[in-house]
């Protein structure tokens, strides 16, 4: 496995090519480099409290530091899963900040 391949590359290989594709040039090609109204800290921001209301928490473990690495802030990741807890709901809230929680212990 090469340092210059892809998350996505790394995670599925050749088993899934045509994923790995359109992840890699739709997704993350187009779709993230749209400059037109959201910047990719906004991106970050949405994507982040979606999967929190979706309890996609797996998918967690690689947006939070993309999160990051975007320009928001610990403190602000933190307050946007806190206040999705009141509309998504307590306990995928809990599991969020679980993650959020390793992943800021690991940076540090």
């Amino acid at each position: 496995m090469s340092d210059d391949q892809t998350p996505m590359q790394k995670l599925m290989g050749d088993f899934a090519p045509t994923f790995v594709d359109l992840t890699d040039n739709v997704l993350f090609g187009q779709v993230w480099s749209r400059t037109e109204a959201l910047s990719p800290r906004d991106r970050s921001l949405v994507t982040i409290t979606t999967l929190v209301a979706s309890r996609n928490f797996d998918q967690l473990n690689a947006h939070i530091p993309m999160g990051l690495a975007n320009g928001l802030t610990q403190e602000e990741i933190i307050e946007a899963i806190t206040h999705i807890a009141f509309y998504a709901g307590w306990p995928p809230a809990v599991s969020a900040l679980t993650i959020a929680q390793r992943l800021f212990a690991q940076q540090a």
